[in-house]
């Protein structure tokens, strides 16, 4: 095939500034083939050199004696004890989950699995974190349906109970929906698998299902804002084979067992050039690649759709020769491709041949860690002015305030989501979704992990450094509120077009938030991910930083997995001084978005969080306050329970405030007198507020049936988006 000849079209086509290519052409003293334009296109767009966030990123807390791997592999990894750990990652599948909802999801899911098990772990749990447009958006209806079936379809088929996450609605996303998907396994601490290549002409091998033709410029695609072309990108969306990747993923455990792994990398966005360049890079090594033996599912394939192929269910391995024989036999027995496509080499350089062919010849290290990096230009986000409630906000019916909430589909309960995710499979749930952190046991063991995914992207908006701080005291609380330590987070970094200043503060202003928060509350930073330049015709998404963490539950004694009694005490921990500002009251019932986010104050939630997990044995059931506040989570304890609920405190402001690092606990009358006293000598705030029983929900006076409420939390979401 006679190769198209580099104009400037093409140039503007694969992403680059006329000054990147100016910089292309000044490491190869020439004009790039059009293979290497695809490659270099590939390895410095946005998605895979992080080129606009590089610096910010390393400003993050990485480190602490339970990190065993940072940021750098393919996912995150912490000890957990007893020789065990815990692997963990959350990335984005935003752009394909636009253009084709049910792919875009399914191989968003396949993807992370693929990043937790090429590391030598067994998948555990996923969570998922979706940003939809409007419910009335033309296109909503349409994506949150493929979305989630496109989630549990995989999920589902692969094995992994899906146990957690969120699901949020506004009209920032409407041309451009957010899928963040998290996987979480386990491995034994002494047998991680790395991806830096080691060893001069060790055979570099091809594992895994046939290359195609889909995905290829997924990366490139994934780096830009959207516009009236959409449609057109429908070929760079990957498609997903669920039981294709359940064999792969036993057959890579197997064969880790053998000896034969030397390092390990998912072929995932850029395909067989990003995994190949950056085992190379790590391992300071060059490597060549001979595209005649990779496997091919589709004919007359051309090296640069190769070398771009984003085909899913794929891996790639620097082998130990030793045991070629070894390791071929494992993928043969699971009726997968096993192909020594290239090898390592001492000098620096990517070699590409086909067809007896050069097709690319760079330098290795400069399409990797010597990819452009930008210092951007920013402006701090202005300072919000604080929220004044007007009389009809104040006067407002508390009943009628709560079911505004429940009967938004933000707030309304997502059985209709969850329930198309298998929650149970492998047998090890103890805690499924719908609470605040979903909880699986460590097989064999009486340990348990928690894990949860949290960003109230209004608050962001309105003050990116406590909203990012928010953001991981959320998930700290959701964790303390189920008894589990926190142990470590990961990121998923959502926002607009870098290149605009105001976008690129509120970048720098979370990251600043999310940073002092991890140090405050000693959960590090060990995985993640950025997705920039979600924007369609220029209208950027509402800044979404999400928050994945990871908890341990020592034993069962530990675990607060229990619903409110008849009779039970509601107690309040925390203060709260009534913040409205940008509080979901607001925005559900008055369509109102102003104000201040709420301030967070690290040490008391580090203080609060502690007492709550330190007396887990005296409480039924607890709950974190964040959006909705007290009305909110204590009508959510309700429900759970089938119980009524009397809630004595005064005024919508005490009632929907959304102050921070509070939590309601249920318990009996000794429990609550033992936690009124620990709360005394920990100098913690705590208050009698209500108690369980009847079959009504009261609010400051106001009353309304619990099986009234019930019935339009449990429905509204189905009514308004199914």
């Amino acid at each position: 095939m006679q190769e198209p000849d580099i104009t400037e079209d093409l140039i503007a086509a694969h992403g680059f500034t006329p000054e990147e290519y100016q910089e292309v052409l000044r490491i190869l003293n020439r004009e790039p083939t059009f293979t290497e334009l695809g490659i270099f296109s590939a390895m410095w767009n946005e998605h895979c050199s992080y080129k606009s966030s590089k610096k910010w990123l390393r400003t993050l807390p990485t480190d602490g004696p339970q990190v065993i791997c940072g940021p750098g592999e393919n996912a995150g990894i912490v000890d957990i004890g007893d020789g065990q750990a815990v692997v963990f990652k959350m990335e984005s599948h935003n752009h394909p989950s636009y253009i084709e909802p049910y792919q875009g999801a399914a191989t968003g899911v396949g993807g992370i699995l693929r990043d937790v098990f090429t590391m030598g772990a067994r998948p555990i749990a996923a969570m998922n974190a979706l940003s939809f447009g409007e419910p009335e958006h033309p296109k909503t209806k349409r994506l949150v349906a493929g979305v989630v079936e496109g989630i549990g379809g995989y999920g589902n088929a692969f094995g992994v109970p899906t146990i957690g996450g969120e699901v949020r609605f506004h009209a920032a996303y409407n041309g451009n929906c957010l899928v963040n998907a998290f996987a979480a396994g386990l491995a034994d601490a002494d047998k991680i698998f790395y991806s830096a290549a080691s060893g001069v002409g060790m055979p570099v091998v091809y594992l895994g299902a046939k290359t195609g033709r889909d995905g290829v410029g997924g990366a490139t695609m994934a780096s830009a804002e959207f516009d009236e072309t959409i449609e057109e990108k429908r070929p760079t969306v990957q498609v997903g084979d669920p039981f294709t990747e359940k064999r792969l993923l036993e057959a890579c455990l197997e064969l880790m067992k053998t000896g034969a792994v030397i390092s390990i990398q998912d072929m995932g966005a850029a395909g067989l050039t990003c995994s190949a360049v950056e085992m190379g890079d790590k391992g300071g090594l060059g490597v060549r690649l001979n595209l005649d033996a990779v496997p091919q599912r589709e004919t007359n394939m051309t090296a640069y759709e190769m070398m771009l192929s984003e085909s899913q269910e794929r891996m790639l391995m620097v082998l130990n020769p030793e045991l070629e024989a070894e390791a071929k036999a494992v993928f043969e027995k699971w009726d997968l491709d096993f192909a020594i496509v290239g090898e390592t080499m001492e000098e620096d350089r990517f070699l590409i041949l086909h067809g007896n062919e050069v097709k690319a010849d760079l330098p290795l290290s400069k399409l990797s860690s010597t990819a452009p990096e930008y210092d951007r230009p920013w402006v701090a986000t202005p300072a919000a002015a604080a929220y004044a409630p007007s009389d009809e906000v104040l006067g407002f019916d508390p009943v009628e305030g709560l079911k505004a909430l429940i009967g938004s589909p933000n707030y309304a309960r997502k059985q209709w989501v969850w329930e198309q995710y298998d929650a149970q499979v492998m047998a090890d749930t103890v805690v499924a979704p719908g609470a605040g952190a979903g909880i699986v046991r460590v097989h064999g063991t009486e340990k348990m992990l928690a894990f949860t995914s949290d960003v109230t992207p209004r608050y962001v908006r309105a003050n990116p450094v406590e909203g990012g701080k928010q953001a991981v005291a959320e998930a700290f609380r959701n964790l303390c509120a189920s008894g589990a330590k926190p142990l470590a987070t990961t990121d998923n970094l959502n926002f607009g077009n870098p290149e605009k200043p105001e976008i690129m503060g509120q970048f720098v202003g979370a990251i600043e938030g999310i940073g002092a928060a991890c140090r405050a509350l000693d959960m590090p930073i060990v995985s993640g991910n950025v997705s920039l330049y979600n924007e369609t015709d220029g209208q950027p998404i509402l800044p979404t930083p999400t928050i994945g963490a990871v908890g341990l539950i020592a034993s069962e004694d530990d675990l607060i997995g229990g619903v409110p009694a008849d009779g039970d005490f509601l107690l309040l921990v925390g203060e709260g001084n009534g913040h409205l500002g940008q509080s979901a009251l607001l925005a559900e019932a008055f369509g109102i978005e102003d104000g201040d986010a709420p301030h967070v104050d690290l040490d008391a939630e580090r203080r609060n969080g502690d007492f709550v997990r330190e007396n887990s044995a005296l409480i039924h059931a607890a709950s974190d306050l964040s959006d909705g506040g007290v009305a909110l989570a204590a009508f959510e304890m309700a429900d759970a329970s089938g119980l009524g609920v009397s809630v004595d405190v005064d005024g919508i402001a005490a009632l929907f405030g959304e102050d921070q690092g509070r939590y309601l606990l249920a318990c009996g009358f000794d429990q609550a007198e033992g936690l009124m006293i620990a709360a005394g000598q920990a100098g913690v705030p705590i208050a009698q507020i209500g108690r369980f029983g009847g079959d009504s929900v009261q609010l400051s006076g106001a009353t309304a049936p619990l099986s009234e409420l019930s019935a339009l939390y449990r429905s509204a979401f189905a009514d308004r988006v199914a």
